[in-house]
């Protein structure tokens, strides 16, 4: 029998979600409602599913002092992900819309820990976007740990932990982003860990500026991915020498993001979010 259920679908630089409101934790997210919400020819369509419920209700580990609500994500094939920095900046402004947080500052919780965000700007209209800062966490990056192989090239990878793993490849010289076919043949990463990685191949643009292009593991390639944004940036800033903690610019396919850093070194994520349309649907 199928079950009568709210959605709200969002999107950040085009990272495109599906938004279950669930504060007592009374709907069961598993795998395979997550791939039928997200499936974009039979479903709701999203890179992936967002579950935002109370943590206290939610069957997880958690400290007792851990914030109100939980980000329950899954990828587009159902496999749980730790953390998402596109999905978190969605979650926020929905949560902010929704009147379940007043503050324009405040945690959530994640299954890499708590993450902070902050509403920069509320919009103007209806469907437009919020401009949202979230606490990234602090990465840790080991330089050259693995290749990247795309399209017939062996690329030297960092490994950038940003609560989820990422392999960042820069491609070399006269090479460029849209040479790459990553429909046809994906890229793989040698050696491959057991837990898979998301895979960010890399450009440089100018001044503190790159642009990317993302393989998430458990989706495919994607128009953005947050963390994937954020990875990129410590990478970049490693790669040039620059320790001065000023932002850099993203650009991903679905549009553009900044990374800085707080005064303790904490990586910071900023750029849009946006609510596209809400309804309901039977799963």
């Amino acid at each position: 029998m199928s079950e009568r259920i709210y959605f709200t679908k969002g999107h950040g630089t085009e990272n495109d979600f599906v938004l279950l409101e669930d504060p007592e934790g009374l709907l069961a997210l598993d795998a395979a409602a997550a791939v039928a919400l997200a499936d974009r020819r039979a479903g709701i369509g999203g890179d992936g599913v967002i579950r935002a419920v109370r943590t206290r209700s939610a069957d997880i580990d958690a400290p007792v002092d851990a914030p109100e609500w939980f980000m329950d994500y899954r990828n587009a094939d159902g496999s749980i992900a730790e953390m998402c920095g596109n999905g978190v900046r969605v979650l926020a402004a929905y949560l902010r819309r929704a009147g379940h947080v007043s503050e324009d500052r405040f945690a959530l919780w994640t299954r890499a820990g708590a993450r902070t965000v902050e509403i920069l700007e509320e919009p103007s209209t209806p469907g437009g976007d919020w401009s949202v800062r979230v606490g990234m966490g602090r990465s840790t990056l080991t330089p050259a740990a693995r290749s990247v192989l795309v399209d017939g090239h062996r690329l030297e990878a960092a490994d950038v932990d940003m609560g989820n793993p990422h392999a960042v490849a820069f491609l070399p010289e006269g090479l460029g982003l849209g040479d790459l076919d990553l429909t046809r043949r994906p890229p793989a990463v040698d050696p491959a860990p057991a837990e898979g990685t998301n895979i960010e191949l890399v450009t440089p643009c100018g001044t503190r500026h790159v642009a990317m292009r993302v393989h998430e593991r458990g989706v495919g390639e994607t128009r953005s991915c947050g963390t994937g944004v954020a990875a990129v940036g410590v990478a970049a800033a490693l790669r040039a020498g620059d320790d001065s903690r000023e932002p850099w610019t993203v650009d991903v396919p679905g549009g553009r993001l900044q990374v800085g850093w707080s005064a303790d070194g904490e990586v910071l994520l900023t750029g849009p979010a946006r609510l596209v349309a809400e309804g309901t649907t039977l799963v």
